[in-house]
């Protein structure tokens, strides 16, 4: 196994007591103590560090946010620099990002948002969350064309899974509201605030039809706080030409560590000879996550000497990390346990490794950063990867969740790119069964099925990997046509129906933790 001391892994391990700052104090902006209260002057900004913790004067928490951005954010020179007097903090901060177009039009930062630290630490930590325990796939979601609402998955042991609404169920009504065709914004309201509740013991009465019902059937369920159960499914399929390992992995929380590392011992000592990851609903989370299930793929001797990621921040700091103010080093390869949450598994285990030299993934435009970032990893050292499914989402940008005055920001500070150099995937990674440039992946576009489970091997992503295995080539399902990636999360905004709780938003993201917080 390669050696990696642990002063190396050191800023790759989380804790919940890692964020920058939190409020520990009541200071105000007014000049109780005979100094001067900070003020706005356009173009003059002070340390941000000045300006933490206090928490009684909203002037000084977005001059805060204010001088924090311009010191962190990947492309703070395209920040306009407003007076802040106007707006709540809330709306102060969603002004301190770019408004600036990529190269194909698309908005350059579509991943600015903010959440309670409260939250933040408990959905990271735990991967709780109010909810049902269903994730939904949302299409033809405008007014009047015939919308639809289905069950993409389920968590086990929830409210969904007990009532039975599994996969491919189809929502027809959300207390009393048709999905399909409702128009105005009352019942849009009400099919947003049932289909994504935000307080525990919400009650909400669904009429569903489902998969392969032919008849409607209603029923009530009670929102509650959800554990997520990242791996899922993990599987050995037995073919003609050997065995093939699969796994169906959501999210790169912490709690995923001990949950991939039992996944992997399991296909480990089955020793098989491929592997399918479905990571179609995984919108990203912690890097080192990625780093490690990159590592048990691939195994030591193809990691050795070759990095996860290079990150690089804004042209204020060319070589040192901002958060951290550490030397800008490389995040390795990671070949054991972290010990994310030492209840499951402590730190310091080797990792189990497939030593694999290629990988099936089955991606969604809700496959997404750390997702991506794993798939450029593996594609950087020379880990042949071969996508079925759509594009993916496209963000090679990540920050370090930040908090001030009990709410955590993210915003972006830093793009990452593979042992080669490349990280210019912004479009996202298109399956191709040509590819011309290097944000071209070889392997099958395809549409998700909804009709079968996840797992099951007529399931058409997993279907269409079996067969490139025996045939390498793409099914007839599969279309020659690349599709415009949709640079959003699972649930689109961009549509009438939004999943506006904020741990789908976060989880569409890369993200690091640092050793020490505060400067």
């Amino acid at each position: 196994m390669q050696l990696i001391s642990r002063s190396t892994l050191a800023p790759f391990i989380m804790g919940t007591s890692l964020l920058l700052t939190a409020c520990g104090g009541s200071s105000s902006d007014d000049n109780t103590s005979g100094s001067t209260a900070p003020q706005w002057v356009s173009g003059t900004f002070a340390n941000y560090s000045s300006l933490a913790n206090q928490c009684s004067a909203p002037l000084t928490q977005k001059l805060w946010l204010r001088s924090w951005s311009n010191d962190t954010y990947l492309w703070y020179d395209e920040i306009i620099d407003r007076d802040p007097a106007p707006y709540s903090v809330a709306e102060y901060f969603d002004l301190l990002k770019t408004n600036e177009l990529s190269d194909t039009g698309s908005l350059k930062d579509n991943f600015h948002f903010s959440m309670s630290t409260e939250e933040w630490n408990l959905l990271n930590g735990s991967g709780a969350s109010v909810g049902y325990g269903m994730e939904l796939s949302l299409r033809n979601a405008s007014a009047g064309v015939s919308r639809q609402v289905t069950v993409a998955y389920n968590e086990p042991n929830t409210p969904a899974s007990n009532a039975g609404v599994s996969r491919g169920a189809i929502i027809v009504s959300v207390d009393g509201v048709n999905v399909a065709n409702a128009n105005d914004s009352a019942s849009i309201d009400t099919l947003n605030a049932g289909l994504f509740p935000s307080t525990n013991g919400k009650q909400t009465v669904f009429v569903v039809r489902d998969l392969n019902a032919q008849t409607d059937r209603s029923v009530t369920l009670t929102a509650a706080t959800v554990v997520s159960t990242p791996v899922q499914n993990t599987n050995t399929i037995q073919t003609a030409n050997g065995k093939v390992g699969y796994l169906q992995f959501n999210s790169h929380i912490a709690t995923a560590e001990k949950g991939l590392y039992d996944a992997m011992t399991t296909l480990s000592n089955a020793q098989v000879d491929d592997l399918v990851l479905d990571i179609r609903y995984n919108g990203g989370g912690l890097l080192a996550i990625a780093s490690q299930l990159a590592y048990m793929v691939a195994g030591d001797e193809a990691t050795a000497n070759h990095v996860f990621e290079r990150t690089s921040f804004n042209d204020k700091y060319p070589t040192i990390d901002p958060v951290t103010r550490d030397a800008l080093t490389p995040m390795p390869f990671i070949p054991e346990s972290l010990g994310f949450n030492t209840s499951l598994l402590r730190s310091g285990i080797a990792l189990p490794t497939l030593n694999l030299k290629r990988v099936f993934v089955l991606t969604t435009p809700g496959t997404c950063s750390a997702s991506e970032a794993l798939m450029n990893a593996l594609r950087g050292i020379d880990i042949e990867v071969i996508q079925l499914g759509d594009t993916t989402c496209g963000k090679p940008y990540g920050f370090y969740p930040t908090g001030n005055c009990d709410t955590t920001y993210f915003t972006i500070q830093f793009k990452g790119v593979n042992d080669k150099g490349f990280g210019e995937y912004s479009d996202g990674f298109v399956p191709s069964t040509n590819p011309t440039v290097d944000s071209e992946v070889q392997g099958c576009m395809l549409d998700d099925d909804l009709t079968h489970a996840l797992g099951d091997s007529n399931e058409r992503l997993l279907s269409a990997a079996l067969y490139y295995r025996d045939n390498n080539s793409c099914p007839a399902t599969a279309t020659a046509v690349a599709r415009a990636p949709v640079k959003n999360t699972f649930i689109d905004p961009g549509f009438m129906l939004q999943d506006t709780r904020n741990q789908n938003v976060l989880l569409n993201n890369r993200i690091l933790m640092p050793q020490a917080s505060e400067q």
